[in-house]
């Protein structure tokens, strides 16, 4: 691909809802996926299998 035509990725770690909207408007030629994986922070160590079954879903794992 040349420079014109790469693709280009941004993932959002933490957003508030209006932030998806925001990218939206400020990138109408992206593909905005919105329906990611959230756990709480106090519940991190203990969701591997909460990750690796989205992560399958998602086609990353198989």
């Amino acid at each position: 691909m040349d420079s014109n035509t790469a693709a280009k990725n941004l993932v959002v770690y933490f957003s508030m809802p209006e932030a998806i909207n925001t990218i939206k408007e400020m990138e109408p030629d992206a593909d905005v996926v919105a329906d990611g994986l959230s756990i709480l922070r106090n519940v991190v160590q203990a969701s591997e299998a909460d990750i690796i079954e989205w992560l399958t879903e998602k086609g990353f794992v198989q």
